[in-house]
This record gives C-alpha cells, sequence and structure tokens, in this order.
C-alpha cells in the first residue's frame, strides 16, 4: 500500500443477494472487481421478513470462501419471531461472520408502518440487546443524517441512535445522503449526545439518476434540486457518468477533509462506477488482495 492510501480512509462495500443466475455473475463480478481495493469489510443486504435469506447466506458464504473478504450480514426484526432471527445470526456465526448490520428493517411492500411480528422484535435495540447477549458479534446499525420520516426531530434520530449505542452497537453506518453538511451536523449532534462509536458516511454513486431518485424516494433520502438541474443539461450517457463521478468525488474529498476515516459506499451491485470513484481518490489495487481475491 502507498503513503498516499495510507492517508484515505477504510473502505467498505454493501452488496445485495442476487435473485436470478445472472443477478449471481453481477454480484461476483462486483465482489470481484471491488475486492483488489482491500475493504475492511463488505456487507450484504437481507429482506424483509426474510425473503432473501438463503439467498443472504449463499451470498455471504462464497464471498467468504472465494474471496476471504471479511463480511458483515444484514439481519432485521420485520416478519420473523426473535427465535427465528437470532437463529440466522447463528447461522452466520458458523460462517465465520463476526459482523452484523442490525435494522428494525422496512415493512413489506404495501404495508404503510412497521408491525412487530407477534412473538418477534419489537425495535433494533431490542435485537441488538439479544445479539449482545449470544455474544461474538461487532454490531453496526443504520443512523440518519436527515430525519427518518418516523421520527419527531432530528434530535429524535440522534436519541434513538444513542439508545442502539448503548444497547451494544459499536458502529453506525448512516443512510446516503447528498448534502455534506447534513451528515456533519448529525455527526456534532452526535458527538454532543455522547456517542463515542464511529458514524460513518453511507455513499451511493449515481449509476442512473432516474433509477436513484425513484430509489431515493423509497428511502425518503432527499435530492438536492441543484442534482436536478445539473443533471438535466446532461444528454450524453458518458457526460452523466463524468458528472457521476465528479460529483462523487467532490462529496468524499471533501468529508475526508472533515476527518472521515471510513467510506461505506452502496454498490448496487455495479461495481465499475465505484471502482473508478475510489482509483480517482487514490485507491488502488494491492498485489496481497489480488493474490487472495480480497483482504482477509
Amino acid at each position: 500500500m502507498t503513503e498516499t492510501q495510507q492517508a484515505l480512509p477504510s473502505l467498505s462495500f454493501e452488496f445485495f443477494p442476487p435473485h436470478t443466475p445472472e443477478g449471481a455473475q453481477r454480484l461476483w463480478r462486483s465482489v470481484e472487481r471491488l475486492a483488489p481495493l482491500a475493504p475492511s469489510f463488505v456487507s450484504v443486504t437481507y429482506g424483509a421478513g426474510g425473503t432473501t435469506r438463503e439467498r443472504t447466506r449463499n451470498a455471504i458464504q462464497a464471498i467468504k470462501e472465494r474471496a476471504r473478504l471479511n463480511v458483515a450480514g444484514h439481519l432485521t426484526c420485520v416478519g420473523a419471531t426473535r427465535e427465528e432471527t437470532l437463529e440466522v445470526a447463528r447461522g452466520y456465526a458458523r460462517l465465520g461472520v463476526r459482523r452484523i448490520v442490525a435494522l428494525r428493517g422496512d415493512p413489506p411492500k404495501g404495508e404503510g408502518a412497521f408491525t412487530p411480528h407477534p412473538e418477534g422484535f419489537a425495535s433494533s435495540v431490542e435485537l441488538i440487546e439479544a445479539l449482545r447477549g449470544i455474544g461474538g458479534f461487532e454490531i453496526a446499525v443504520g443512523a440518519y443524517p436527515e430525519r427518518h420520516p418516523e421520527a419527531g426531530s432530528m434530535q429524535d434520530d440522534v436519541d434513538h441512535l444513542k439508545r442502539k449505542v448503548d444497547a451494544g452497537a459499536s458502529l453506525a453506518i448512516t443512510q446516503f445522503f447528498f448534502e455534506n453538511e447534513d451528515f456533519l451536523r448529525f455527526r456534532d449532534a452526535c458527538a454532543a449526545a455522547g456517542i463515542a462509536v464511529p458514524v460513518v458516511p453511507g455513499i451511493l454513486p449515481i449509476e442512473n439518476f432516474q433509477k436513484m431518485t425513484s430509489f431515493a424516494a423509497r428511502c425518503q433520502a432527499r435530492v438536492p434540486d441543484w442534482m436536478h438541474v445539473a443533471y438535466a443539461e446532461v444528454v450524453e450517457e458518458d457526460a452523466a457518468r463524468e458528472l457521476s463521478v465528479a460529483l462523487a468525488l467532490r462529496q468524499m474529498r471533501a468529508l475526508i477533509a472533515e476527518g472521515v476515516e471510513h467510506l461505506h459506499i452502496y454498490t448496487l451491485n455495479n461495481p465499475d462506477l465505484s471502482f473508478e470513484i475510489c482509483e480517482g481518490l487514490g485507491y488502488r489495487p494491492t498485489p496481497a488482495a489480488l493474490a487472495q481475491g480480497g483482504a482477509a
């Protein structure tokens, strides 16, 4: 690793489990493309009610065995009993997974609000406490630099994150955002509340602006007006890609200048744009990562 890379933040990448054989090829291409950047860890998402449970498990196993990466498994409270949820965690442990991204989870499509399973966890705090009871896991959680739709205020978001940290979380990964001021304001509020764990910014490279705005609407993340204007002015696909790279580089460099020590990238299983952006920041494939398929 070069001196330049040593000064850069550590990285992590998020993947989602495949739904089809073509999706499996796309996932594996994503892993092969990004593993040489030696991420600290990668994570694999988990559908509402365990709808991707087996696919998530299979993806984790393949990434660990073939790429030898440190993998974090997502886990939600949606649509399952406590025991079913904890059995998924135990299954992760049997695969050698030592980090879990513990989330309450969004309600299934068509349901307006989260309703706990009668025998399930009512909140991410309850899930974190149970995982801590099992022991052996590093627990990461979600955080919201913009107000969560169900929160009454930004302070409610900070207070809820504090409860998750007090329950046993050691890392918070934010929802993606496009205005760094939102993240920095949230980070300062977390520090003021006594939250001492790292608050990691989540970054979403924009592969396709229209698809991203639909995705952001589902996540209730804000897309600033200036971004709508900027993408409206580019017609060619190559120009849109150049804009996406430039915007991500500007955002990430500004975050690094503010002392951010880790960057979490939502790849959407589209590795080339993420790789290009990382390369623009100064990350380079390492010989060790290339030889073994990733970071141990």
